[in-house]
């Protein structure tokens, strides 16, 4: 356990078994100090996420025990999806734990803490909390940086200098050059960068109308015989709601501070909710399990990019300045609803109020005014920056973000959002993932400097 004690500063395992009591969890050693400072620093919204997580305990089936610290070598590699496979076939503590480590910050620090205003003032536990763990919640899980590296590195580049050049139509948005304020002085999700709000001047450039929907990834993966990062690894994460009965009962770990985030077995792009689920009639939706590095596979095939923070801000704001969403501060103006998000109690209600409780097709729901559809709620998108929490005030021409780091930056929130608990659905809000990360709410658009070659 010495490892875990590094990474972790305690020898606590964060995966606990699914289906057993508090006690038996406490007395493996998982006693989840994290979780019982939530329930004290957040009041009542963590108590209610706490008794949301020991119900969803109690309820699921009973657990396989986890493997001992016998596996922990093998453990250690991330070329092979076997050490990525899911908790029921045998996962080992070693690798699967520091993946989840980066799934506890918004339950302790992130939405509740946005209500509390939660940051600088929080102390130094809080504040080290932010700057060791990852982002979860209404976000997306993430994996480990390691894999990132290995597979962007030795299996995509290589494979992108023979992609073919696809003949797609130019549904691209002009975004014409100006100046813009980025980022917000009045931050709702302080550690999370937000601020300051600074002059931002952008170059003109294009921005994809839609995300990048299933039948168009579909389209890149016939045409170059791609394999994503989650089928590579083997398993990917899921929420919940959106898995039937019949993958639940295969599943015999959770998160024991995030439980609606289960690893799935043969969940990816094709089966979003696992092996059981198809993409057959969710042509039109966004494509989902797409790592950072997917992404930009599929956008260097297409002859784009990926777009920096800034101009995925400024395309965000539609031309609109200092304003909460892309069509302005109410979030549903004359009842009618613009994105599609959270309608309930998270997590454990969806009223669908929007028209879905899933992801909906790319083509809902009202443009912006640059033209660009569903630019927030529906999948979270990765931009091309390096995640840092740390701006200058200074204006800047087309700022690329840092020359390097441990995340990439994702904006606009997803269709799990709710302001009570994740209110990443406004232009200034960010989040972050490893480069290797998927799950069942986080997709992508492309950007280019010039419209491309058809």
């Amino acid at each position: 356990m010495a490892d875990e004690q590094l990474l972790f500063g305690s020898s606590c395992p964060l995966l606990c078994e699914v289906g057993t009591s508090t006690e038996n969890n406490e007395s493996s050693g998982c006693r989840n100090s994290s979780s019982e400072k939530a329930s004290e620093d957040t009041g009542q919204a963590g108590q209610q996420h706490m008794a949301w997580a020991e119900k969803r305990a109690h309820a699921c089936a009973p657990a396989a025990p986890l493997e001992g610290p016998g596996s922990r070598d093998s453990a250690r590699s991330h070329g092979s999806s076997d050490n990525m496979a899911a908790p029921g076939s045998g996962l080992t503590r070693p690798r699967r734990v520091p993946l989840l480590l980066l799934l506890l910050r918004p339950l302790i620090i992130g939405a509740v803490g946005a209500a509390r205003g939660l940051g600088s003032e929080a102390g130094p536990a809080a504040a080290d909390a932010v700057h060791a763990a990852g982002t979860c919640g209404c976000g997306s899980p993430q994996r480990p940086g390691t894999a990132a590296h290995r597979y962007s590195r030795e299996a995509n580049v290589v494979e992108r200098a023979s992609f073919e050049r696809p003949v797609l139509p130019p549904q691209m948005a002009h975004i014409p050059a100006g100046v813009f304020t980025m980022g917000t002085d009045d931050p709702q999700i302080s550690q999370d960068g937000e601020g300051p709000a600074r002059r931002v001047r952008i170059n003109s450039f294009y921005m994809d109308l839609y995300e990048v929907s299933n039948a168009e990834f579909e389209k890149f993966v016939n045409s170059t015989g791609y394999v994503t990062e989650a089928e590579k690894f083997g398993d990917s994460f899921v929420f919940d709601s959106m898995l039937s009965d019949q993958v639940k009962r295969d599943i015999h770990q959770a998160v024991a501070a995030a439980p609606w985030w289960l690893p799935v077995k043969g969940a990816n792009w094709r089966h979003p909710e696992g092996p059981d689920s198809t993409i057959l009639h969710r042509q039109d939706h966004p494509v989902l399990h797409v790592s950072w590095n997917d992404a930009v596979a599929y956008c260097t095939w297409a002859g784009k990019r990926l777009p920096t923070e800034a101009e995925w801000e400024y395309s965000c704001r539609g031309g609109l300045e200092n304003r909460l969403y892309p069509w302005g501060n109410k979030l549903q103006p004359k009842g009618q609803h613009y994105a599609n998000i959270w309608q309930g109690e998270f997590p454990v209600s969806n009223t669908g109020e929007d028209g879905y409780r899933g992801t909906a097709p790319v083509t809902a729901f009202p443009p912006n005014g640059y033209g660009l559809y569903n630019i927030v709620g529906n999948a979270w998108e990765w931009t091309s920056d390096w995640w840092t929490i740390h701006h200058s005030v200074d204006e800047t021409l087309d700022p690329k973000g840092p020359p390097s780091g441990s995340d990439r930056v994702k904006k606009g929130g997803s269709y799990m959002c709710h302001k009570s608990y994740c209110y990443r659905y406004r232009c200034a809000a960010r989040s972050q993932n490893t480069p290797d990360s998927s799950a069942s709410n986080l997709g992508f658009r492309c950007a280019s400097s010039r419209l491309p070659d058809t």
